[in-house]
């Protein structure tokens, strides 16, 4: 026999006993997108336009690479958080399993496709 509330049952955990997990990641990767947006674009725009040659030099370099790929992989966890809630907010049952496991292949993929195009561009 257990004396716990159900207050204190469900204290920090919600209905899901994921509490405020969710909400959390979002912030966090809400926060770290706001800083690398504007470093990926500057970096990006001065690449763009110029020939092949010279992008591959430029992303050789590990500043460019480096920016790129963690906006590109905090991009896709955030991309993945957002859509998954979504999903979860607006569908039920059978569904909801197969749209979240589908988005989380296609947002985990895109990350990896992208990381090996910068890959091949930076070594």
């Amino acid at each position: 026999m257990a004396f716990i509330t159900d207050r204190k049952r469900a204290r920090g955990t919600g209905a899901t006993g994921h509490g405020t997990d969710h909400h959390w990641n979002m912030t966090v990767t809400s926060v770290a997108l706001v800083i690398l947006v504007p470093l990926f674009v500057f970096t990006f725009g001065s690449a763009l336009g110029r020939p092949w040659q010279e992008v591959v030099v430029y992303y050789g370099r590990p500043f460019p690479a480096i920016v790129a790929a963690l906006t590109l992989i905090v991009g896709m966890v955030h991309f993945r958080g957002g859509v998954q809630i979504m999903i979860e907010d607006y569908s039920d049952g059978l569904t909801r399993k197969a749209l979240v496991m589908a988005m989380i292949c296609i947002s985990y993929g895109a990350a990896a496709v992208g990381l090996f195009a910068l890959a091949s561009l930076a070594l």
